[in-house]
């Protein structure tokens, strides 16, 4: 366990602790908190809201509701920062672009399936993370249910037309 003092409060955090990226209900802005434990309160730093269902968004030790707005429609994704994928694929995309330049099909080749190894790689290495389709909150390493679906375009479609109802309203 590893342990380091939060900054905002001088308190000691588990580093291993769950991660929560999400916006804000009330002043609409981005966040990351970490509860001090799994079921802990979540708040805003910012405008002092707070959700304290803990307990109740676990069944048996194991994420199963959001822990922003309480939907228990969640879907696993892998916990890969974004701009390394994307700096990834540029990279491999403009050094094999330089060597079919230069008529190096070879090592133009060479390059795209080095990047897709080093893809595979970190793909295989890389945990998961809950994300919310209805607030978009993700939840990292938090421990969670095998059962939960990859990303399904029909559910957040209904969530999106959902917002847009109401948002209309």
């Amino acid at each position: 366990m590893v342990i380091h003092r939060n900054r905002s409060n001088n308190q000691e955090v588990d580093t291993m602790a769950t991660h929560i990226i999400f916006q804000c209900p009330a002043c609409q802005k981005r966040r990351i908190t970490s509860p001090e434990s799994a079921s802990g309160a979540v708040c805003c730093d910012e405008c002092q809201w707070k959700r304290d269902e803990g307990a109740g968004d676990f069944t048996n030790e194991k994420l199963t509701r959001c822990r922003i707005c309480g939907c228990e429609d969640l879907w696993r994704q892998k916990d890969f920062p974004p701009a390394l994928g994307l700096a990834l694929v540029a990279t491999a995309a403009i050094l094999s672009c330089t060597a079919w330049a230069f008529y190096q099909p070879l090592l133009a080749l060479g390059i795209l399936m080095a990047a897709a190894l080093i893809d595979m790689i970190l793909y295989s290495f890389m945990g998961d993370m809950l994300v919310c389709y209805r607030c978009g909150a993700r939840h990292r390493r938090t421990a969670m249910d095998e059962q939960h679906a990859r990303f399904d375009l029909e559910t957040a479609e209904r969530y999106r037309q959902q917002d847009l109802r109401q948002q209309k309203t």
